[in-house]
């Protein structure tokens, strides 16, 4: 694993969304971002991005594939591959500056203190290895338990996160489990040590709805009883309506909203925030299609210079040929030339052409 944060002075100004006041901060990003490549062909993937978590608190992380909500997440875990580049202003975990700690320093953090719950379980477990072989490797690498202690721990982890037959599960391969059963297996992993930060990103991927349900039902049971901080990445904003209090959205790489819940379903500050909302499908009943918005996130080779949405957002004006500037909120900050969209004067067109 390469050295995964390098501390460089960046002077774009910081975007947090709204603390707990009576926790403690746990996790304090200030203005991360991730290229790949070099040269002419370096692509910043994520760019500036900062936030802010406070002990036993659930943010949730929303936006369109390729908006940098897993790759962000990735930096901090040293997750990604050589060609990337990382820096950072801060990174602060527990009180810890992560820039400044040795990679095996790092080691001692990744897995046990901040763990990760990846998309799509079957294809993220060792399919040589049983569910004993990897639950217990977690359990002597970084809690060094040994013998009789390990197998004891994996059979008190698999009943915790409610895997059916658990104690005839442990000398299964991951092949011989289902969907559900994988993620319950990923999830055991993933608090094995009782981390204080869980990153669960997308963890209801290729689930059925029932199954899905159930593995939301159980991470949330579980941040409870554990107090740990989540991470939710996801697209679904009826999941981060009954499992989050503070929302980041981010489009092509950038946290262009941040506030809470349920405020930024009642007034969202962003056109990409209010266009995702509008793609809820319980808000299309009675219409021929989803309302959404048009084209795709920005790639490499075809970013606009200005704002990042202009090209797709229904509000664009000439100012936004410009980087819009971060502006606060009564509930957190936004990156765009107006902080009210309901003010603009094409706002309610948008909507009733959307009807």
């Amino acid at each position: 694993m390469t050295e995964p944060l390098i501390n460089t002075p960046i002077t774009h100004t910081s975007m947090n969304g709204a603390s707990t006041k009576d926790s403690p901060l746990l996790l304090d990003i200030e203005n991360l971002s991730v290229t790949f490549g070099q040269g002419v062909r370096a692509f910043r993937a994520v760019d500036d991005v900062s936030l802010k978590i406070t002990q036993g608190e659930v943010i949730a992380v929303v936006g369109e594939s390729g908006s940098g909500k897993s790759v962000t997440m990735m930096a901090l875990m040293g997750l990604l591959p050589p060609s990337a580049t990382v820096r950072a202003q801060r990174v602060v975990f527990d009180n810890k500056d992560m820039l400044s700690m040795s990679a095996k320093e790092r080691r001692g953090i990744i897995g046990k203190d901040i763990s990760m719950i990846f998309q799509n379980a079957m294809s993220c477990l060792n399919p040589s290895f049983t569910v004993e072989m990897q639950l217990g490797e977690v359990l002597r690498k970084h809690l060094g338990l040994r013998g009789a202690a390990v197998q004891t721990r994996i059979l008190e982890l698999l009943e915790l996160v409610e895997m059916p037959d658990a104690k005839n599960r442990l000398k299964v391969y991951p092949h011989q489990l289902s969907g559900g059963m994988s993620q319950r297996v990923m999830i055991a992993m993933a608090i094995a040590c009782e981390p204080k930060l869980l990153i669960a990103d997308e963890p209801t991927t290729a689930l059925d709805v029932t199954v899905q349900a159930q593995i939301m039902d159980l991470l949330s049971r579980l941040q409870r009883e554990k107090q740990m901080a989540m991470v939710l990445i996801t697209h679904d904003l009826g999941l981060v309506a009954q499992n989050s209090r503070d929302v980041a959205v981010m489009y092509a790489g950038q946290v262009v909203e941040t506030s809470t819940v349920p405020e930024i379903f009642q007034k969202p500050a962003h056109p990409y925030t209010e266009a995702l909302l509008q793609a809820i499908p319980e808000l299309a009943i009675g219409q021929d299609r989803l309302n959404s918005l048009p084209g795709v996130v920005p790639s490499q080779y075809d970013r606009p210079s200005g704002c990042l949405l202009s090209p797709r957002c229904p509000y664009k004006e000439s100012a936004c040929e410009v980087p819009p500037p971060i502006l606060d909120t009564p509930t957190g900050k936004v990156r765009c030339i107006d902080s009210n969209i309901t003010s603009h004067p094409s706002h309610a067109a948008t909507l009733e052409s959307q009807i």
